[in-house]
């Protein structure tokens, strides 16, 4: 069995990664310091794959506590990073924070990479890259313009950081960029768990349905789409998580065509703010407390994903439905509230 590091492997889809990456017969070893999930993730996985990876709690940014971890684990043939701060707001207010813990810890990975041979390395990206498309949809082509965030300039800066590093080195790497990703595992096992007040529609909509949350504001109705409200690309977790298999398994057969790669994950079609919460109401039966407010400063119109690239060339193909995903989310929800 090929040993696998997953790192930020208890984050939300960090975790339905790690349960793939096992029903495909990997072996996995999770590094996590915490910061965003919780030690009850495992049990999770657990319960779903019918097997316990190996975990070790660890921050990524102490760079002595990193140089340990591989001296004792030098058999590993795979990482797939997702350890990471990824709260948009967040990143303006504390951007050292952001550059540290995006940065730092992806140089102090790719040292110890060249320390012992470890060639094959996925990295969680980010459609931020994109800023507002020139052209809808997007394809891996579009330029990447200057961030609007420190959040999207660490994933912007840290696909250079690999790309200089592919070009000196035996490393290969993918960088796969993500939409949105929504939707818990069928089993209600694992799912997205944010800390405070959600960033994210779906499980401010699933917050809001189960009472945490007075009312859902969906920031604008004025927008030049088809009912006025911005469009993203929502795409399954479990779909997601299952494309990071594939990338890997890519890597480790030597398929890939250069040295770094990139691909949109994606489901190739936009549905709006208001669309997603009729969705909602629909496939649950839940009524929704939602208004509608100003816009919100920074949000990009429309954006979703020519997925051309990650259907032809890596044979993946998001399968699951956003009613899939809704009801997967909102029975997550139902289980931690206890509903």
């Amino acid at each position: 069995m090929k040993k696998i590091l997953v790192t930020g492997g208890l984050g939300y889809i960090g975790s339905h990664t790690v349960v793939e990456l096992q029903n495909s017969g990997y072996q996995v070893l999770i590094i996590d310091n915490l910061s965003n999930s919780s030690l009850d993730v495992l049990e999770g996985i657990t319960n779903i794959s019918k097997s316990a990876p190996t975990f070790e709690r660890l921050d990524l940014r102490i760079k002595t506590d990193v140089s340990d971890f591989f001296k004792r684990n030098q058999d590993i043939e795979g990482i797939i990073h997702f350890a990471a701060s990824k709260a948009v707001g967040e990143s303006v207010q504390n951007p050292l924070l952001y550059y540290e813990n995006n940065l730092n810890t992806l140089i102090y990975l790719l040292q110890e990479c060249n320390a012992y041979g470890i060639e094959n390395f996925i990295f969680s990206s980010s459609c931020t890259v994109y800023g507002e498309p020139d052209s809808l949809p997007i394809t891996e082509n579009a330029p990447v313009k200057p961030a609007t965030s420190p959040y999207g300039n660490t994933k912007q800066i840290s696909e250079e950081i690999l790309k200089d590093t592919c070009s000196i080195s035996a490393l290969k790497s993918i960088a796969l960029r993500y939409f949105n990703p929504i939707g818990a595992h069928e089993t209600a096992e694992i799912g997205e768990l944010p800390a405070g007040v959600p960033q994210n529609l779906v499980p401010f909509i699933t917050q809001t349905a189960a009472g945490v949350r007075e009312q859902l504001s969906v920031f604008g109705d004025d927008y030049p789409t088809e009912d006025g409200s911005c469009v993203r690309d929502y795409i399954h977790v479990v779909d997601l998580a299952k494309a990071h298999v594939i990338a890997l398994q890519r890597l480790l057969s030597a398929k890939n065509e250069t040295q770094f790669e990139v691909f949109n994950l994606g489901t190739g079609r936009g549905s709006s703010v208001l669309e997603v919460v009729n969705s909602f109401e629909k496939t649950t039966g839940e009524k929704l407390n939602y208004k509608i407010v100003d816009r919100r400063p920074g949000d990009v119109i429309a954006v979703y994903a020519d997925t051309q690239k990650a259907n032809k060339v890596l044979g993946w193909k998001a399968e699951k439905t956003m009613e899939d995903a809704l009801e997967s989310a909102w029975k997550w929800e139902k289980k931690i509230r206890n509903i």
